[in-house]
């Protein structure tokens, strides 16, 4: 089946970083197949402002820390590039995910089990099953976060979860090299969204800390994220592979 534009997967597209990285993504000319977990009609709104500039786009529903269910979601996408008139998939952006803060000393093991399926099991077994759907010559993108290179007391748990994520993009790009699959992580730092209830966005005192750290003198925000990772999904990017690359505006250098 000949296939026009490239598609890519975009874990979490519905709102916050993965809605920038989708409409991003778009505006390079690559259709999108989005996933949500539970926002359905943010998602769908998602897919019509794709769609108002011209592209393709889909939405899936999804819970990416549910590896039971990823058998059905395979099958979910097959039907979509059917209607796209396409059989593979060129790009995936594991980029679903939700934070827990706690102290080391106080966090849970179900809130550690917690970020174990979301930030690491999901995208490592979501990926691993989608590599029959995805092209040769394609790209992973996968997301960590600022803190897996500094720290900030309450991120054990999830930025431990990043730094494995790190650690397997390597693998990725060394074992996918074969089939000129490329895979890099970028790696946020405080951005304005709704992510951890929007504490970097609604919290003056938090803004102006980030802000006094980070060389550029402001906070992210989503479209500072979504430009880089469509450009990891275009042959502007072609040799670039095996790569962490941090987008917190040089925070604590």
């Amino acid at each position: 089946m000949a296939q026009t534009n490239k598609i890519a997967l975009v874990t979490g597209g519905s709102r916050g970083l993965g809605k920038d990285m989708a409409l991003s993504l778009a505006k390079k000319g690559i259709d999108v197949i989005l996933t949500y977990n539970s926002k359905q009609q943010e998602a769908l709104d998602v897919v019509k402002q794709i769609e108002d500039i011209g592209g393709k786009a889909a939405a899936l529903q999804l819970n990416t820390a549910d590896t039971k269910n990823f058998d059905a979601f395979l099958k979910e996408v097959t039907k979509t590039l059917e209607t796209f008139k396409a059989d593979k998939i060129d790009f995936i952006v594991n980029n679903a995910g939700t934070g827990v803060y706690a102290p080391f000393a106080d966090t849970t093991e179900v809130q550690f089990d917690e970020m174990v399926s979301i930030h690491l099991k999901g995208p490592f077994f979501l990926t691993q099953k989608l590599l029959p759907l995805m092209a040769d010559g394609g790209g992973i993108v996968n997301v960590s976060s600022g803190l897996a290179r500094f720290s900030f007391p309450g991120y054990a748990a999830y930025a431990a979860m990043k730094g494995a994520m790190e650690t397997l993009t390597k693998y990725q790009a060394k074992e996918l090299g074969d089939r000129k699959i490329r895979s890099n992580i970028i790696a946020p730092g405080a951005i304005e969204t709704d992510f951890g209830g929007g504490a970097v966005r609604d919290n003056k005192e938090l803004n102006d800390q980030v802000k006094s750290i980070t060389a550029l003198g402001r906070v992210g925000q989503p479209d500072d994220v979504g430009s880089v990772v469509a450009f990891l999904c275009t042959d502007d990017a072609k040799w670039v592979t095996a790569q962490r690359i941090e987008i917190s505006g040089g925070t604590l250098l």
